[in-house]
């Protein structure tokens, strides 16, 4: 595949995921033929969202904007995936922690705003920190469903679950109530509505056994906006198979819902290599993987009959994405593959 490559230089030049934007109205008031939202390094979320936009002269360019979390400002860290549904885009957290442990309740959070609003002034963003419950029921879901996850050695454990636990006891933190000795440590990198309303969050990690991505669907999530919340449930856990390579591990970096009613995605290593990862310090065959552009359709059983192997979902390969280690996130628009990457510390927009 030949690639046309657009650079950006935008606040902390790390790029997650890649959203179309679609918004008229957004488009308009930037002189914009097509967008795509972003969200960038580590920081508070209301920090973090830029567009990229392709302007009516057929120039690119990356602009911030403003958004305004009201008291939740400063609060949040680490988005890492956007999704569009009923009129929002939605905003997760990675529910991770740093590279080396614990778990961060910071990354625990998601947002949404209104396209629309983005127009008109400072953006409002509405957040919900949902103090590790995504985390258990995501657990919960893995431990009950058919998956055989790939097990986190001892020293991923201390960090991620042990240490965590033992910084909330000390600060007398409600939410460690929510996490238990044999908990994975999740990292959400990928998200996408289904026709349902319900979201298909991509992990990075865990992946099963036999180093296969893992998403986990899980309902409600609109609930949590709510004045009395209703906090989200997991309904399923599903592996994609067939398109992870013989001896290496791959997680979900990106999902885009396609027109067919399938789904995209962009699948690669579980970690970064050279910043300390402890995840591959147990798992080395994790880090030096290449990006790949998959396709895969959730099971369609007959109504009220349960497939046996409705948790396994045959992947497609569209593009090994090869040599780029980094390929943060997929849009596919009027045929065309959209990438952003962060490879050598830059924001690059490659176009297929």
């Amino acid at each position: 595949m030949t690639l046309e490559l657009v650079e950006f230089v935008v606040g902390g030049n790390e790029a997650s995921d890649l959203l179309p934007v679609r918004s008229a109205a957004l488009l308009r008031v930037h002189g914009a033929r097509r967008g795509f939202w972003t969200v960038l390094d580590e920081g508070p979320v209301e920090q973090c969202l830029a567009l990229l936009l392709e302007l009516d002269d057929g120039g690119w360019t990356a602009r911030h904007v403003a958004p305004d979390a009201g008291v939740e400002n400063g609060r949040t860290e680490d988005g890492e995936a956007l999704a569009h549904h009923d009129g929002w885009v939605y905003v997760f957290g990675s529910h991770f922690g740093s590279k080396a442990g614990p778990l961060r309740p910071r990354r625990a959070f998601v947002a949404r705003f209104r396209e629309d609003d983005a127009a008109t002034g400072p953006l409002p963003v509405h957040v919900v920190r949902n103090r590790f419950r995504l985390h258990r029921v995501m657990n919960d879901a893995l431990v009950g469903s058919p998956l055989t996850p790939l097990p986190p050695g001892q020293r991923v454990r201390d960090r991620f679950i042990v240490e965590t636990v033992a910084r909330g006891t000390a600060r007398a933190k409600s939410w460690v109530s929510r996490l238990a000795a044999d908990d994975l440590p999740l990292n959400v990198e990928a998200a996408a509505f289904t026709p349902a309303g319900t979201v298909l969050l991509g992990l990075r990690f865990p992946v099963t056994a036999a180093g296969e991505p893992i998403l986990v669907e899980v309902a409600d999530v609109p609930g949590m906006f709510a004045v009395q919340p209703v906090w989200p449930r997991a309904l399923r856990a599903y592996a994609v198979t067939g398109v992870t390579p013989p001896g290496e591990l791959t997680g979900f970096r990106a999902i885009t819902p396609t027109a067919d009613g399938g789904y995209a995605a962009v699948i690669g290593s579980i970690d970064a290599l050279g910043k300390g990862s402890v995840l591959l310090d147990d798992h080395p065959g994790g880090g030096a993987v290449t990006s790949r552009h998959v396709r895969f359709r959730l099971a369609a059983g007959e109504a009220g009959v349960a497939a046996p192997d409705r948790h396994l979902l045959a992947g497609d390969l569209v593009a090994d994405l090869a040599p780029f280690h980094h390929v943060e996130g997929l849009a596919e628009v009027d045929g065309r593959a959209f990438y952003v990457t962060d490879e050598d510390h830059r924001v690059a927009l490659w176009v297929g």
